[in-house]
């Protein structure tokens, strides 16, 4: 069950680092209220999943999850460079998280 929070978890990451985008500054109340949320969710999730697994493990997933996904939106919500050493960089970091979680089994 761990690992389905600690995924989750990544998921709320992704929804609050491109949330940040929309608030403009924190300047417009909606984005901002729930990007502040997704914060919040996704902290109680990698806390849950940090019960049962490594914090080394649990954080560098969580943090993958975040970086790939956000990665990712950014290339296609707002027109980011996609050039092959950015996707190359970004499937090292998967295979990071993938090799993380083979080696706790």
């Amino acid at each position: 069950m761990a690992w389905i929070w600690l995924a989750l978890a990544g998921l709320f990451e992704i929804g609050w680092a491109i949330g940040l985008k929309y608030t403009d500054g924190f300047s417009r109340p909606l984005p901002s209220v729930l990007t502040a949320l997704s914060m919040i969710v996704s902290v109680l999730l990698l806390g849950l999943a940090l019960k049962s697994l490594p914090v080394g493990t649990g954080y560098a997933v969580w943090t993958g999850i975040g970086t790939v996904g956000t990665a990712l939106l950014g290339i296609y919500l707002f027109e980011e460079p996609a050039t092959m050493l950015r996707l190359v960089c970004i499937g090292l970091i998967v295979s990071g998280i993938l090799g993380l979680k083979m080696a706790s089994g």
